[in-house]
């Protein structure tokens, strides 16, 4: 700890954001205006297949784009992302949705604690927010799920964290180095492997409160689509065999 304290007393760190990106034509460039340009060495952003001009937006704002010829899914679209992020030796990796529901602007209170080596994880809450997430406008059964979901994870888990749906987290690179990132689902429960696989390698991890942005022009997941009762039933899965691999019983390949 005493190191990375000195290297970020030192020496400018090197924040990499990464946008995993989906039909995001409508909300990218608003979402990179509020990223801070003087603490943030780099911005990329890897689109996952869309057949909307995501991409040449991008390039036009300076950002470096990555293009699969072909949907890879959220997680696996993550999976590119951190792998270019790596490459420019980061202390710090932002993951930024670029749907502008999340705040870029709070990029420099969420990675303040990890170059400073209090963590190495930081999420931005929604639920923490003054005013609540309802008030910014998201779905009640969305909150719900969120908030029934948190109580049985943290019970799990043995943590007391306030939100695991988060599209606005920071890693160090320790933290991209040690979990298995690479053998999680590529679907939308890519987000819980890794908070669960981060919190059973013993890594720390943080909240800031942020503000909750719904909007018409976002792509989101529906709750009641196909895909987002997958991803609640994947989501419990994930506690369950969570459990099983805490009393000894069962081991998966996103533990080490």
């Amino acid at each position: 700890m005493e190191t990375q304290q000195a290297q970020h007393i030192n020496k400018k760190p090197v924040v990499i954001v990464v946008m995993p990106a989906y039909y995001a034509a409508k909300t990218v460039e608003k979402t990179f205006r509020e990223i801070p340009t003087g603490i943030v060495s780099q911005v990329i952003l890897v689109d996952d297949g869309s057949r909307d001009n995501t991409a040449e937006i991008a390039r036009s704002l300076g950002i470096t784009v990555f293009r699969h010829a072909k949907n890879c899914g959220y997680g696996g679209n993550q999976k590119t992302c951190y792998q270019e992020a790596l490459k420019l030796n980061p202390d710090v990796v932002v993951m930024l949705h670029p749907d502008y529901q999340y705040d870029g602007t709070k990029i420099n209170k969420l990675i303040t604690p990890i170059l400073d080596g209090e963590y190495d994880i930081m999420f931005g809450s929604r639920i923490k927010t003054r005013g609540g997430a309802l008030n910014g406008g998201m779905p009640k059964i969305k909150y719900l799920f969120n908030r029934i979901y948190m109580l049985f994870a943290n019970i799990t888990l043995g943590v007391n964290l306030s939100e695991y749906l988060s599209g606005l987290r920071a890693y160090n690179r320790k933290t991209l180095e040690t979990v298995p990132y690479q053998e999680f689902s590529d679907d939308f429960i890519f987000d819980q492997q890794f908070t669960f696989s981060a919190l059973a390698a013993g890594l720390q991890i943080g909240e800031i409160p942020i503000p909750t942005r719904y909007h018409e022009d976002q792509h989101t997941l529906e709750t009641f689509s196909f895909r987002g009762l997958k991803f609640m039933i994947e989501s419990w899965w994930q506690i369950f065999i969570h459990l099983l691999y805490k009393i000894g019983v069962y081991k998966d390949k996103i533990y080490r």
